[in-house]
Formats: structure tokens, sequence, C-alpha cells
């Protein structure tokens, strides 16, 4: 079973590393991502790429390129300005920098330091200076006077030569220029620029040679801090905004989003204060908002066995009629049985002393892994699809621990198997596990906590009192605690594969073969699901891997990825109840993102210094 499921993960093992892994970029490249991150977090590189070097295309032939385009020389004769000669960067400016900037240093003036530092517009003739002609900029050295679009330059600066390094400015919230020595500004030199210019340079004469900095090491002049200045700028004319006369129907606005974000969330207590508070009403039962809370609660523990059968029982053929949804949640059980998180493999993986206090007379046994009442029917169910979209129950293969809840009815130990796990011989486990010691994993969860007895509850909500704080039932008070117990017992086995237990590493080998039939078989009747195979692939690769954790697909273990998991489960059960899938206020964000995104294809600087993002933290 080890081999077949380790030779399915050896395709996968490809393409997840191929869409997940580090590119391997050189310390240099590195450093420089990492600066335009930090310098232009607005810019999307896959719409609009920074300018990174000199283009080999775009230039006179009088220019020569080296050192990776960086270096730029003068190759001409040098007789006349007919002579002169320029190139232009790889890519133009992008607005959404909001503030871009470059340096070039002088490594030798040449013969006379006829040179030229700026920007041009694409198709502006490299026969000549920068600033010489329409849509074209720059800064020249041998006189110190600035060009905008004309032959005739203007007093501007000093004069630079060998060993001086100029820096150019591009403001874009303004439509300015100013360029820098030696790390001190020289004050604006342009202004009312178009958009989507280019860094520029020219020489004219014989020995010229100028260094390009677009970001490859750090910028004598202190752009970071004139960067902070236009940001404080730009968010205290978005801060003074007038409200006007609209400040009372806004405020009621900001309050029902408020309210409405608290309540898709499951924030019961905090969204009734707020309600009372605010006079605000619900449109959902309070009841159906404590489900939902309690259902994220399992998926953000990673016990996602158990959050796939709460929600069957509480939203009956809810997972059916989303055979999507609910393979997205399998592969995730999938990958929590690799972490050791979900219920199925903790109870296969011992007892700690300390959950040994809390299970005193269980009389669960793990030998005999059967299948639960609740869940009778096999996982291959999934894959009956039907034209009108509707898909039978998936409920995968379940152990007599019943996904880690157990009933107050009394408990019965399975005798039999209707669909035994293959066993697998001790080398066969060793090859996956064979960095591991085979230390017992803790089932330290209560499993009571998360009891759902009918006549105990109204929808599966206490009915008979409010009895939550912060949306923890009274009755399972201790849910708090215990999840905090889990994660500290995981903590010493969470390098472990299942925790360590060769029983779990058999149940989950066989659920993710289960997986993979279930597979083949949802493409065969309901056609090709490109991201339902690659969010396969990405999982079965975490077997191909000694260290999982460690590896190119090591993220999916990460406990943010059960995030989008529990956001796409909660807006479905919001769904069917004909309520909004995402909150207003969710909405109002991901608009105004938008915007910023628009501002910036429209060439409007200021975008870059107004993220959402800011704003949220």
């Amino acid at each position: 079973a080890a081999a077949a499921v380790v030779a399915v993960t050896a395709t996968a093992t490809t393409t997840a590393t191929a869409a997940h892994g580090e590119a391997a970029f050189n310390p240099q490249e590195k450093e420089l991502a990492d600066r335009f991150r930090r310098l232009y977090p607005a810019v999307d590189e896959r719409e609009t790429p920074l300018p990174r070097c000199w283009s080999p295309k775009d230039k006179y032939s009088y220019i020569g390129l080296s050192q990776n385009n960086l270096r730029v020389h003068y190759k001409g004769h040098g007789k006349t300005p007919k002579d002169a000669a320029s190139v232009r960067a790889t890519f133009p400016i992008p607005a959404a920098c909001g503030i871009y900037y470059f340096e070039a240093k002088i490594v030798s003036k040449g013969r006379d330091g006829y040179m030229g530092i700026g920007l041009s517009a694409q198709g502006v003739n490299m026969n000549r200076l920068p600033g010489w002609d329409k849509h074209s900029y720059g800064y020249h050295g041998d006189d110190g006077h600035s060009f905008c679009s004309s032959g005739t330059g203007q007093p501007y600066g000093p004069t630079f030569t060998t060993g001086d390094v100029i820096g150019c400015c591009v403001n874009m919230i303004n439509n300015t220029c100013f360029y820098t020595k030696n790390g001190h500004s020289l004050g604006i030199a342009f202004t009312d620029l178009p958009p989507n210019l280019y860094p520029t340079v020219g020489l004219q004469t014989p020995g010229e040679v100028i260094d390009a900095n677009f970001g490859q090491h750090p910028f004598v002049f202190d752009i970071e801090d004139y960067m902070r200045e236009w940001r404080t700028k730009t968010q205290t004319q978005i801060e003074r905004f007038p409200a006007g006369d609209r400040e009372g129907e806004w405020q009621t606005m900001i309050q029902k989003m408020v309210s409405t974000y608290l309540v898709h969330h499951g924030y019961c207590a905090t969204a009734e204060a707020f309600a009372r508070s605010t006079g605000q009403a619900f449109q959902e039962e309070l009841a159906s908002i404590k489900n939902r809370q309690r259902i994220q609660k399992l998926v953000l523990a990673g016990r996602m066995g158990e959050a796939i059968e709460t929600t069957q029982q509480l939203y009956p053929g809810l997972l059916e009629r989303k055979s999507n949804l609910l393979f997205m949640l399998k592969v995730r059980q999938f990958i929590e049985m690799v972490n050791g998180t979900d219920s199925e493999v903790r109870c296969l993986g011992g007892r700690s002393p300390k959950s040994q206090d809390s299970y005193p007379g269980s009389p669960r046994a793990f030998n005999s892994p059967g299948m639960s009442p609740s869940h009778g029917s096999n996982i291959h169910t999934l894959a009956a699809c039907k034209g009108n979209g509707a898909h039978s129950h998936f409920t995968g293969y379940e152990n007599n621990c019943s996904n880690g809840i157990i009933s107050n009815k009394g408990h019965q130990s399975s005798s039999h198997n209707k669909h035994p796990v293959s066993c697998l011989s001790t080398p066969e486990l060793n090859s996956i596990n064979a960095t591991r010691s085979q230390q017992s994993n803790s089932c330290s969860k209560d499993n009571n906590d998360m009891d759902m007895e009918t006549e105990h509850y109204t929808n599966g909500v206490d009915a008979s009192s409010n009895g939550f704080l912060n949306g923890s039932v009274k009755r399972v008070h201790d849910v708090d605690e215990n999840d905090a117990e889990m994660e500290i017992d995981l903590t010493q086995s969470r390098r472990q594969l299942c925790g360590g237990s060769q029983a779990a590493i058999e149940r989950m080998i066989h659920f993710g073969r289960e997986l993979q039939t279930v597979s083949e078989q949802l493409r065969r009747e309901c056609g090709k699901n490109t991201l339902n195979k690659k969010m396969l692939q990405d999982a079965f690769s975490l077997l191909a891997y000694s260290d999982p954790w460690n590896s190119p697909v090591g993220y999916q273990l990460d406990v943010v990825q059960r995030e989008p998991v529990c956001s796409a489960l909660n807006s479905a059960i919001l769904e069917s109840h004909n309520l909004p899938k995402q909150p207003p206020l969710a909405l109002a964000i991901g608009q105004a993102s938008k915007c910023l995104e628009l501002m910036a294809r429209l060439g409007i600087g200021s975008c870059a210094f107004a993220t959402a993002e800011e704003y949220l933290h």
C-alpha cells in the first residue's frame, strides 16, 4: 500500500515542487526581490514588471552593455551630437510604485563627460541624449542642466563626474521628478510628467561608463524616508475626507457592516453585545450562528473528520450537493492525517498520561477500525455524480471513535469491518516513516465536548439559555482548554508522520488510496477538474519526502492553510440558507482593492500608499 501511494506521489512531486517551491534565486536576485517587495508592495509584477536592467534591444548601436546589462559604455566615435546614444530599461515604471527611484554611478566620465540620466517614453529616438526630444527628460553631467523635451537646457544642479552617484526619483502622485547627487536631493527638475516612462541613460564620448542600480544594492539616497513622508500625506488625506451631513447615515451603515461581519464569522457573544448596543437585528438565527462557529472551530483545529460529520448532521444534504467542496474537505482531512491532527489518526496513536485522565473507563478499542453507525456509506459513493449537480454521500472510512465524537448513549466496539484496511508490512511502513521514531501520539481531545445529542439541543445548539461565552457553550466549556492541550501535546510529535503511529499511518495510506480512486471516478463521471487534480497531487506529494514539513510542498501543513477551507465551508453553509456568502465588509474591502488596481492601470500613483491592508491592521 505504501508503494502504491508513493508511486502516485512520484509524478505529483514534480508538479508540486514546480508550482510551490521557491525559485532557485541566487543571493543577489533574492536581495533584489526582497527590496522590491519592501519598496513597491502595491506592484503586481505579473501584470507590470519592474525595471531590473537595461534593454539589449531598446538601445542605439553605439551603446554597449555588460555585467548583467547593468553597465553601459559608449563605443561610438563621439565627434558630434549626432553620435549621441541612449538606452532604455526593460520595462516602464509601474504607476503602482507611487514613488520610483533608481541610481547611476559614474564609473568614468570618459573624454568629455557628455552624459545624461533621466526618463523617456517608448518610441523616443535613441540616437539622442535624454531630454532632447518630446517625452524625454534628462539631467546632464557636463553642464548640470536639465532638459525637458527640448535641446535647450535649464540650469538645475551641479555637474557630475567620475565617482558620483546620481539618483532619479519619479513621483507618480504629483507627476514630478527630482534628482539626487551622492545621497542629497537637488530639488524638483520636471513637472506634469506623462505615465509609462522608462529609466534612460545616454552617452556621447569615448570612455564614458555608467553602472545602474535598480535595487540590486542599497541606495545612497534614503528613498524609503521620502516614501514614508508621502504615505503619511496620502493617509492623512483619506482620514480627513469630509463626511458632511452624511455622517449619521455612514455611521449606521458601518455599524451594520460590523454586525454582519461578526455574525458571518460566528463571533456569537460579541455579535450579541454589539447588536444590543447599536440596535442591530440578526438576519440569521442565533442557533445557526453557533452551529457555524462550532464547525469553524473544528476546521481551524485541524479536526476535519469531525467538521465533516458535524456539517452532515447539522446541514443534511449540503455536502452531497457540493461535491467539489466535499472533495476539498476530504483532501484537507488527508493533509491533517499527515500532520497527525485529524481525530481518525489521533485516536489510533495512543494517549498521553494527561489525556488518559480525561478518558476514565473509555471502552474504545483501536485494533479494529470499523464503520461508524453514522458513516455507513463508502468513500467511493461521492463519485456517483448526478446530472443536476447532486452527489452521493462522501464520508470515508471511520473507526469506532467516529471521527473523535462519542455518543453518551453507549459505545459499541465493532467486531467486524465492512471495508478492512489493508495491512502493511513493517518494511513498507518504515519506508515512509524511516526518519521518525514510532512514538505514540495522544488523542488528548475529550471527544464528549463535541457530543451532539439531539435531545439536549435544538438544531444542535442548547436552546434553554444563551450559555455562550465568546461562542463556547457552557456544557462544553472545556473545548478551548482541551484544544490548547491538543496543540501542546502535538508540539512534541508534529514532526512525525501521523503522529508517529504505524496504525495511523496505515489508516492514512488507505484513506489516500480511496481519495485517488474517488478522484478518478469524479473525473470520469463529472469531467476534468484541474483544481481538484492539483489539490490531490500536492497533498500526495507530502508522502514523497522524509520530512514533509520542510519539503517544497510542506506549506500545506501550515495551520494557515486551514483558513481558506474554513471560509469555503462557512460560505457554502450561508449560501444554503440564502444568506450572503461574504459579509458586506469583506465585499467593501474587495471593492476597494479592485479600485486601487484600476487606479494603478490608469496611472494614478497615490494607489501605492492607500492599500486596504494597512487599515486592516
